[in-house]
């Protein structure tokens, strides 16, 4: 898998975080608790790599 394809997959995955974390109204429950422990993992990898996640990050957590 090539750098720019790693990057793109882990944009997608990004956004599709945000879009779960926000669907879920229980922010105290296990699985929102789950959700954002991946958002912050990918926030860290994609800010490792140089992404600007301004526009991208809808939480801001």
């Amino acid at each position: 898998m090539s750098e720019k394809e790693m990057l793109r997959i882990s944009v997608e995955e990004f956004s599709r975080v945000q879009k779960y974390m926000f669907l879920i109204e229980d922010k105290e429950s296990a699985v929102y608790k789950e959700i954002k422990e991946r958002y912050i993992e990918l926030k860290v990898i994609l800010t490792a790599c140089g992404i600007d996640l301004t526009e991208l990050d809808k939480i801001k957590a």
